[in-house]
This record gives C-alpha cells, sequence and structure tokens, in this order.
C-alpha cells in the first residue's frame, strides 16, 4: 500500500488530470510558437510546458528518501494544507496534510525496509497554467515484517503550488520482475 504514497505515474497523467473520461478526437495546432507540428489530439490540459526549476526536483527526491529511511515527519513541511494523491492501485486520498502524512508513516512502518532506485526525474512547468510539476520514475523494493520482498517499478507525476508545497500526485506503477 505504497498505495497510500510515492510511487509511479507516467507524465503522460498530467495532460489526463484535467481531462474527462471522453476524450474527443480532434485535430490541433501547436500553442508553442517554436513547434508547427500538427497534432493528432487536443491535449485536454496543456502541451505547452518548460524545464521548470531543478529545486523542485530536490523536493519530491527528498520525499522518495525520507520514505525509504522511514521518517515522514520531516517530509510533513513539504506538503500543502490540503492534498491529493493518487495511487496505483486506483485509491484517491483528499485531505489534509497531517491526515495523509499520518497514513503514509501507519503504511511504511509495515515494512523492515524501502529500497528506492531512481531512473530519472525532472521538473516541468506548465507556461499556459503556470503550475510546477515533477516527474520521477523509479523502483521500489520494500521488505514486508514477514521478510517477503515486493518490488514496484514506478512512475509519479507530482504538483507544487505557488508556494512550492505538494497538493497533487498521481502514481502509476507494475510489479518488478
Amino acid at each position: 500500500m505504497r498505495k497510500i504514497f510515492f510511487a509511479a505515474i507516467a507524465c503522460f497523467a498530467i495532460i489526463l488530470f484535467a481531462c474527462n473520461s471522453e476524450t474527443e478526437k480532434t485535430t490541433a495546432t501547436a500553442t508553442n510558437a517554436a513547434d508547427s507540428t500538427t497534432y493528432s489530439y487536443k491535449a485536454g490540459y496543456s502541451s505547452s510546458f518548460e524545464m521548470g526549476d531543478p529545486k523542485n526536483s530536490e523536493i519530491i527526491l527528498k520525499l522518495w528518501k525520507d520514505f525509504d529511511n522511514g521518517d515522514l515527519s520531516v517530509t510533513k513541511s513539504s506538503f500543502a494544507d490540503t492534498v491529493d494523491i493518487n495511487l496505483r492501485d486506483g485509491t484517491r486520498m483528499v485531505g489534509p496534510r497531517d491526515s495523509i502524512v499520518a497514513g503514509a508513516q501507519a503504511y511504511r512502518n509495515e515494512f523492515t525496509s524501502v529500497q528506492s532506485r531512481v531512473d530519472a526525474f525532472f521538473s516541468i512547468r506548465s507556461t499556459d497554467k503556470n503550475e510546477n510539476w515533477v516527474c520521477i520514475w523509479g523502483t521500489e523494493a520494500s521488505t514486508h515484517k514477514s521478510g517477503k520482498v515486493d518490488s514496484v517499478r514506478l512512475q509519479e507525476t507530482w504538483r507544487l503550488n505557488k508556494d512550492g508545497k505538494v497538493d497533487f500526485m498521481l502514481q502509476y506503477g507494475m510489479v518488478a520482475k
């Protein structure tokens, strides 16, 4: 139940965030003046991104490290007052920071160790929405108290509000072999 927290999401999920369940096939010209490509679909959220502040990536990497280390108390200040977390198993948690962090800590306490390997991360900014996002891909190996080890490949997309606090996260994952 890292289901309560930190795992993965494809960065394409940013686009899905604002879309409804019916995707309409349309032809759209890119809004970025430097891009004259005609696309088969119009993005429901945005197709206008630029590289973001690398400091935002460090915030998310620190969250992953704190989870691995088993102490989320130092992570608490990285979250906004209200947080919306969407996990790989379809679970959605929306609530106050304290409740979300407490739930994540309770879940983390179910393991004797967690080790993450980060494969890629980058910070991006939606220029038309003026929102900051961080995408991270990696693998998490969790050792249960019973000794069983589970490994999951994760893709996560995190949004940081104007104050640099996490207020939204989308996660996708699959069992690693």
